[in-house]
């Protein structure tokens, strides 16, 4: 029987709730719910929005990195050796450089050697590193930077006459697809100089790249250097899935002969993911303080709607509903506001973030943002977490609100009336 009546006086709260919030007639408890669910919206919708950008900003900034200088660089050994210099030579080793393929966490591996050159055309010199690389090199990772002409093509002997520039050094010295520049290599005290021929014109938007390097044939290293076609600069491995990078790097490092070195790309350029790293903690401020409106907003309302109701919570008291029931009025309230507030909240936010996927509507300052347009990649266990956190820090929440209905005295309430 008094389970009959619990049920009977749960029904009647929904009820209850129900007709005050799709009342057809303009009351204000009505504007309140609707209010408080707009707010829930536009705060969900700004969460999933603010960490879908972060995350297709990282991801983008972070694989331009990787793509044009892999996961992980394997080198000679040296402390003292900058960033962006020559590289002392190894010798290639087959044995390793199967043991690096065979790797279940590597996807490719190139060899590479650098050399200091200046470029000269009748506009003006610019100092370069220049990047020599083989035939087999995977230039397919570095399509995406391509804007003019086309990647260099190799000789069957020799070395190949052709260079990539990147387009600032295009643009500073002046030069098309096609133009000769003279290549003035730096030998101790001397130089050597070559004439070649620029074959495409690249642009990654990162200065560390595009203002410092230039590709072309790795042979013509080695006869600037008299090295032998045994010795290389070194090995750049691409990983499977970039977030293991760290794990691949430190099982290469197992099977290096002595005086080899191996690390991460995060280790030769920190200040980059130092920056990107950044991101995490604009992530967090931003999901906080959209948190902290939405909770203050459905608090507030929660608290207009039990005062403004304090006559019809006397008059149930009176009759004998139970506090719980009574409660529950305000507790469905609550539920229908986080319940459409998450739900329009992820279709505005997914909406807008499809959007931009779609046309790329928001463009960038590349030279500031390191991409042209506002990249978004949709993390699903964060759109999840979004979701099953605000649904469950609202409830948490709203229950302080709802104990103002205990101290409603049916007697004063209907006296007062």
């Amino acid at each position: 029987m008094n389970i009959a009546r619990f049920i009977a006086q749960l029904s009647i709260a929904r009820f209850i709730a129900q007709r005050i919030a799709f009342n057809p007639q303009r009351t204000f408890s009505r504007f309140i719910i609707r209010l408080a669910t707009i707010a829930t919206t536009l705060s969900v919708a700004v969460m999933l929005v603010a960490l879908s950008f972060a995350n297709g900003f990282q991801y983008a900034v972070s694989q331009k990195v990787f793509s044009f200088w892999g996961h992980i660089r394997v080198e000679h050994y040296d402390p003292s050796q900058a960033n962006m210099a020559e590289e002392m030579p190894i010798e290639k080793n087959d044995t390793v450089l199967r043991s690096i393929q065979h790797n279940p966490g590597v996807a490719t591996v190139d060899a590479f050697a650098t050399k200091s050159a200046m470029l000269k055309s009748n506009e003006g010199i610019e100092a370069i590193l220049f990047k020599g690389v083989e035939k087999d090199f995977h230039f397919d990772r570095l399509s995406s930077f391509l804007r003019q002409g086309k990647w260099i093509s190799f000789a069957d002997s020799g070395y190949s006459h052709q260079i990539d520039l990147s387009q600032y050094t295009a643009s500073q010295l002046k030069l098309h697809v096609g133009d000769d520049v003279l290549v003035y290599f730096i030998q101790g005290n001397n130089y050597r100089v070559r004439k070649l021929q620029v074959a495409g014109i690249y642009k990654t938007g990162i200065d560390q790249y595009d203002q410092h390097f230039a590709l072309g044939d790795m042979n013509l290293v080695r006869r600037l250097n008299d090295w032998d076609s045994t010795l290389i600069g070194g090995y750049e491995v691409t990983a499977k899935d970039y977030r293991q990078m760290g794990v691949v790097n430190d099982s290469i490092k197992n099977y290096l002969p002595e005086g080899w070195n191996s690390h991460t790309i995060k280790e030769v350029y920190p200040n980059i993911f130092d920056w990107l790293n950044i991101q995490d903690l604009t992530k967090v401020l931003v999901l906080v303080i959209m948190m902290v409106v939405a909770l203050l907003n459905l608090i507030t309302c929660l608290i207009i709607l039990v005062l403004e109701r304090v006559r019809m919570v006397g008059i149930l008291k009176a009759l004998g509903s139970m506090q719980m029931v009574i409660q529950g009025i305000f507790l469905s309230h609550a539920a229908l506001i986080t319940g459409w507030g998450l739900l329009l909240g992820n279709i505005m936010g997914l909406g807008l973030c499809w959007l931009q996927q779609a046309t790329g509507l928001i463009k960038l300052d590349e030279d500031a943002y390191y991409v042209d347009v506002a990249p978004v990649r949709i993390v699903w266990w964060q759109v999840i977490a979004v979701d099953v956190a605000t649904l469950v820090i609202c409830f948490l929440v709203l229950l302080i609100p709802v104990q103002l209905i205990r101290k409603i005295s049916p007697v004063k309430t209907i006296r007062w009336n």
